[in-house]
């Protein structure tokens, strides 16, 4: 094989690829060889059909498979001999083949371009490490200790908004049963409302042993259909009233939510609170390397890669509108391009891979996060190899977003919580200002999923719903 590169231009070139008919008729010889062994004709023994008979009947077919795979071979492998990694696929314009002659043709590409990586050791990212103040872990443990609550019950209790009401019931509806219409040991935390819409009040000042019957409205959205909305009554008889214990923050009660003991659980819920403020903070330092990134200099970007580019951002929007804003979409694909082949590049250099057992580990780690809905997710990524495709996606970019941080000048800050949360807040407002000015034009861009989320305010919430503390 010889193969000449011609007509450089930029980033565009051709590459004149001449391949002996030799090395096509080795490959017919080969191809012939294989057929005869599997083809049945009547008249011949299996793998005695003569080759004229075989040309005869099946040529076109063999020289066009043949020519396929010589094609792809030689073409592959002038692009890696000369190094060119091709923006989009090459174009391929055949000008001498067929049985018995050389082949000649022209590969027209265009090129990724070079990329300098030396400027990605002068890259600053601030590095967080938040303290946590010992009053944050004991009002963590607080809050975690009311949504824990005991209750013990009192034969001589008037039940109380807050107090635990248990009771069979059968209703009735204009006199008449109905589906489903008796409950056994029913149990409501009178004040919650969460039974039917006003039936706790008329619970309040009921004792054990009692019974009392409730007139009370159906909703609209009662599972059985033929009597929503309509009026019933409900006779009950209570079975006991409990009333709530202050739950005692001690070892026991560490022990309930998985920790050791309560000097184990502090610093469990530490590592914790550390945690959901270090992942919020990682985004913003990612954020922080993805910008220094968007203003390398690059020499030339490929114009169909552009094109792509523009495609993807515009999508779903009028023609007219994308006219318009052509310039702005133009400077956004640009940037994305740009973010997208110096971490490529890196990633290449620095031989950053992605092994099987990453991607499983990552979905189990979805799994976790979802319970209840395992099957479902499982099933999600086992029909859809693009879903997949795009989580290892995920896991390259922050495995090169990582290798980039260790290289780059880091600034170790350290600071308490109520810094930390003056920084996400800070940034929040930042992003969503910058996505309200540029909603239009950037709908499907990457920044909008950079955004820094707001998770400060909901840290205790989300920690005080917590039945149990595992270590990871």
């Amino acid at each position: 094989m010889k193969v000449t590169v011609q007509n450089k231009k930029g980033l565009s070139k051709d590459l004149k690829i001449f391949v002996e008919k030799k090395i096509i008729e080795n490959h017919l010889n080969d191809k012939y060889d294989e057929v005869s062994k599997n083809v049945q004709l009547k008249g011949f023994r299996p793998g005695k059909v003569p080759k004229e008979v075989l040309k005869r009947q099946f040529g076109k077919a063999i020289y066009g498979e043949v020519l396929d795979k010589v094609l792809k071979e030689t073409s592959t492998k002038a692009l890696s001999d000369n190094k060119i990694k091709p923006a989009g696929q090459p174009k391929i314009d055949l000008k001498t083949f067929g049985e018995g002659k050389d082949l000649e043709y022209i590969i027209s590409v265009t090129e990724l371009p070079k990329i300098d990586l030396k400027p990605i050791e002068s890259i600053k990212v601030d590095e967080y490490q938040v303290t946590i103040d010992k009053k944050e872990i004991d009002k963590r443990i607080e809050d975690i200790a009311k949504n824990q609550k005991n209750f013990k019950e009192n034969e001589k209790a008037t039940a109380k908004n807050g107090d635990l009401v248990s009771f069979d019931y059968k209703a009735t509806v204009d006199g008449k049963n109905f589906k489903g219409n008796e409950g056994k040991n029913t149990q409501l935390e009178l004040g919650k409302d969460l039974f039917i819409k006003g039936f706790d009040n008329q619970l309040v000042g009921v004792k054990k042993n009692d019974e009392k019957k409730i007139s009370i409205k159906l909703p609209e959205n009662f599972p059985e259909k033929e009597v929503a909305n309509k009026n019933a009554e409900f006779l009950c008889k209570i079975l006991f009233v409990k009333n709530p214990e202050k739950v005692s923050i001690n070892d026991e009660f560490a022990k309930n939510l998985g920790a050791k003991d309560l000097n184990d659980l502090k610093t469990l819920l530490e590592k914790q609170i550390n945690q959901e403020y270090k992942n919020s903070l990682n985004m913003l330092s990612k954020k922080q390397i993805l910008d220094q990134i968007e203003k390398y200099k690059v020499s030339e970007i490929p114009q169909n890669l552009v094109d792509q580019e523009i495609k993807v951002i515009t999508e779903g929007l009028k023609e007219e509108e994308v006219k318009k804003k052509n310039k702005e979409y133009e400077k956004k694909a640009i940037q994305r391009i740009k973010v997208g082949l110096v971490l490529n590049e890196f990633g290449e250099s620095n031989k950053i891979k992605i092994e099987e057992n990453e991607i499983q580990a990552e979905i189990q780690k979805q799994l976790r996060m979802m319970p209840g809905q395992e099957k479902f997710l499982m099933e999600y990524y086992q029909k859809n190899p693009t879903a997949v495709a795009s989580l290892r996606g995920n896991i390259y970019e922050e495995k090169i977003i990582e290798a980039i941080k260790s290289k780059a000048k880091t600034s170790k800050k350290i600071i308490t919580k109520d810094e930390a949360e003056k920084i996400l807040k800070a940034e929040n407002e930042k992003q969503m200002k910058a996505y309200d000015n540029n909603k239009q034009t950037d709908q499907d861009s990457p920044s909008d999923k950079k955004q820094i989320k707001k998770k400060t305010k909901s840290t205790n919430k989300k920690s005080a719903k917590a039945k149990k503390v595992s270590k990871k």
